[in-house]
C-alpha cells in the first residue's frame, strides 16, 4: 500500500503545478540562465536550446533539447513541453539567435534569427495557449541621433550591419504571424557584467592592456557613446515584462538600457587609467585614416577585431530613455557601467587568465 505523501509536500506540489508556464529560449546563454533563476522561485520555468544549460541554471527548472533550425526538431520540443506541463503558457522569452561581431554575414541570421523564430510561433499557435511572447531585439536597430537627442521608441529603425537587420527581419516576422498571441519586443543595450561578457568592452580593455597601436587611437567623436546594460538588469526586465502581461497591450515595444550614456572618448581614457594606474594618452585621428590602417591589419597574420566596417559606427550615438519601459514595466536599470567599469578590471587584474577565456581573448602577449 501507497504511503500518503505529507499535507505540505502536497501543497508544495500543487503550488508548483499551477505556477505560470514560462518558456526560455536560448536558455543556456548568460541572459538565459539569469531569467530562469529569477522566475523559477514563483514559476514553471523551461529552457530550450540545443546545448543542456550549465550549472547555474536552477534545479527545478526543467531542459527541452530544441533546434530552431529545424521545423521538425522545433515542433516536437514545443510537443514535449505541453505533454509534460499542460499547453497554457503564461509567457515565453524568445532569446535564441545568432551573433557575431566580426561581421561576417551567416545564413544563421535567417536561419536561427528570423526563420527560427517563424518556426517557433507556428509550433506555439499548433500546439499550446499562449498568453506572451517577449522578443529580445537589439538597440542597434535605432538610427543613431545627434548630441542632445535621446532615443525612444517611436525613432526610427536603421540596421547597418547584418546582426541588427536580422533582430528587425525577425521583429517584422513577429509583427505579420503573431496572430492572437501579444508580442512585446524589447530592443535591449550592450549587456555587460562585473566578468565584462561585452565585445566592444572587453576587446578595449584587451587592446589597451597589451597597449595595442590602435588602443592610442580614437576614430570618431569621443563626446558621443552609447547605452548599456547590465546582465542581471535585463533579467530582471525580462521577469517584470512577464509579471505584467496582462496590463500590456497585445504589440509593445520597449528601449531597454542605462539612461546615463558614457561616452566612448571618457570610457577608453577610464579603462586606461584603470588598467595601467595612470592617465591614458588617446589621439582622435581622422575616420578615413583609420579605416585605412583597419584594412591593412585586416590583410595581415592574425584576427583584428577591429573591422573597416566599424570605424564608421565610431560616431553612432545611442543615449536612450526609458521613461516607457518604468511607466509600463515598473522597471529601470539598478547599475552603472561607470561603477561596474572599477570592478570588471579588478577582476581582469585578479585573474587574467579567467577573464581572457570567459570573454575569448587572445591572453597576454608576453605569456
Amino acid at each position: 500500500m501507497s504511503e500518503t505523501p505529507p499535507e505540505n509536500l502536497t501543497d508544495a506540489r500543487s503550488d508548483r503545478d499551477a505556477a505560470p508556464l514560462v518558456l526560455v529560449t536560448g536558455a543556456s546563454g548568460l541572459i538565459g540562465t539569469r531569467v530562469a533563476r529569477q522566475l523559477a522561485p514563483d514559476h514553471r520555468v523551461v529552457g530550450l536550446d540545443v546545448i543542456r544549460p550549465p550549472e547555474a541554471f536552477p534545479d527545478e527548472a526543467d531542459f527541452v533539447e530544441c533546434d530552431l533550425t529545424s521545423d521538425e526538431r522545433t515542433q516536437s520540443a514545443i510537443r514535449t513541453v505541453v505533454e509534460r506541463h499542460g499547453a497554457e503558457v503564461a509567457s515565453v522569452i524568445h532569446l535564441a539567435a545568432y551573433y557575431d561581431f566580426s561581421g561576417e554575414p551567416s545564413p544563421l541570421y535567417g536561419e536561427l534569427t528570423v526563420q527560427g523564430t517563424r518556426r517557433l510561433l507556428e509550433a506555439l499557435k499548433a500546439h499550446a495557449r499562449t498568453r506572451q511572447v517577449v522578443f529580445s531585439s537589439s538597440l542597434l536597430v535605432m538610427r543613431p541621433v545627434e548630441p542632445g537627442e535621446v532615443l525612444d521608441e517611436s525613432c526610427d529603425v536603421f540596421a547597418e550591419w547584418d546582426y541588427p537587420q536580422s533582430k528587425l527581419d525577425a521583429e517584422a516576422a513577429l509583427e505579420q504571424e503573431h496572430g492572437e498571441i501579444p508580442v512585446v519586443i524589447l530592443r535591449i543595450a550592450g549587456a555587460y557584467d562585473e566578468w565584462g561578457h561585452s565585445p566592444p568592452i572587453t576587446q578595449q580593455i584587451w587592446r589597451i592592456r597589451e597597449r595595442r597601436l590602435e588602443s592610442f587611437f580614437f576614430p570618431g567623436n569621443r563626446s558621443h557613446g552609447q547605452s548599456f546594460v547590465h546582465l542581471d538588469d535585463v533579467a530582471a526586465c525580462l521577469r517584470s515584462t512577464v509579471l505584467h502581461r496582462e496590463r500590456l497591450d497585445p504589440w509593445e515595444v520597449f528601449l531597454i538600457g542605462e539612461p546615463e550614456v558614457l561616452s566612448y572618448g571618457e570610457l577608453q581614457d577610464r579603462i586606461g587609467e584603470l588598467v595601467h594606474d595612470r592617465q591614458w594618452p588617446t589621439l582622435r585621428i581622422p575616420a578615413p585614416l583609420a579605416k585605412a590602417g583597419a584594412w591593412v591589419k585586416e590583410k595581415t597574420p592574425g584576427e583584428p577585431f577591429i573591422k573597416p566596417w566599424m570605424v564608421d559606427l565610431a560616431d553612432a550615438h545611442y543615449p536612450v530613455s526609458i521613461e516607457r519601459a518604468k511607466r509600463r514595466l515598473d522597471w529601470e536599470p539598478r547599475h552603472r557601467l561607470r561603477e561596474v567599469i572599477p570592478e570588471m578590471i579588478g577582476n581582469m587584474k585578479r585573474d587574467p587568465k579567467r577573464f581572457d577565456d570567459l570573454n575569448d581573448l587572445p591572453g597576454s602577449e608576453d605569456d
